[in-house]
């Protein structure tokens, strides 16, 4: 497997499909898209189990957000490519670190990863997770994203839920110094999102890597070095009169 992302050399012939009569056209424009994709191919070759693989290796080969032994929760984990990266990098499969990831969708059992099939947004969710963790985490990773509907506002609203609940989780149980790599779609209310990670951690950015594709409005927030509970909580109240 490799660590560098890339579209696969070689130029490539479209294919396309003929229109299949219990096939929608949206279905029909998906299967095409997925065929002519390079980043699937890839995908297929190297082993990975989905084209996301390569969204989270660029990142991480630009942010070194993965380190040998790290503890990572991975939001939103099927069908789970972002925890073969994940369990690579930290050496799992040698023992070093450990990674939890939940989804509504059953996963192939990834080598040391502990699963757990269910909502991340039922009020009991984030605490399984931390008693699955065991203490705190040192990245926490989130590619979850809301069936789209097709009407923009709409997905907008549910995707920045999405990602505002995984923020809170992120706040409870990174260690200091920690990260957080984060699914958006561009619109305009990420960057309120932004302007609440500032206060939260060192550095907080946009990046949106090649593999996503061009027509998408999806990018990721990273924001690196939690500054810790404390500094989020604040100083505590003056008592004086």
């Amino acid at each position: 497997m490799t660590g560098k992302s890339g579209g696969g050399g070689g130029r490539q012939l479209a294919v396309r499909l003929k229109t299949a009569k219990k096939r929608t056209t949206s279905q029909q424009k998906w299967l095409e898209r997925q065929l002519n994709d390079p980043y699937v191919a890839r995908a297929k070759r190297e082993g990975w189990r989905s084209r996301a693989a390569f969204k989270l290796i660029e990142i991480d080969d630009k942010a070194k957000l993965l380190k040998s032994g790290q503890r990572i929760v991975d939001l939103g984990a099927a069908p789970g490519g972002w925890l073969q990266v994940a369990a690579k990098r930290i050496g799992l499969e040698q023992g070093r670190g450990k990674i939890v990831g939940i989804d509504l969708l059953d996963i192939d059992p990834v080598p040391g990863v502990a699963f757990m099939k269910g909502d991340f947004t039922t009020d009991d969710a984030p605490d399984r997770l931390k008693e699955m963790l065991g203490g705190e985490a040192d990245v926490v990773l989130s590619d979850m994203a809301a069936n789209a509907t097709g009407h923009r506002k709409t997905d907008q609203i549910k995707i920045i839920y999405l990602a505002e609940l995984a923020i809170q989780f992120a706040r409870e149980v990174l260690a200091p110094g920690g990260h957080f790599l984060c699914k958006v779609l561009q619109g305009g209310t990420e960057g309120d999102l932004l302007s609440d990670l500032k206060r939260d951690f060192a550095v907080v950015k946009h990046i949106k890597p090649q593999a996503s594709r061009a027509d998408s409005k999806e990018l990721y927030v990273l924001a690196m070095g939690f500054r810790g509970r404390e500094a989020v909580a604040g100083p505590p109240p003056d008592d004086k009169p």
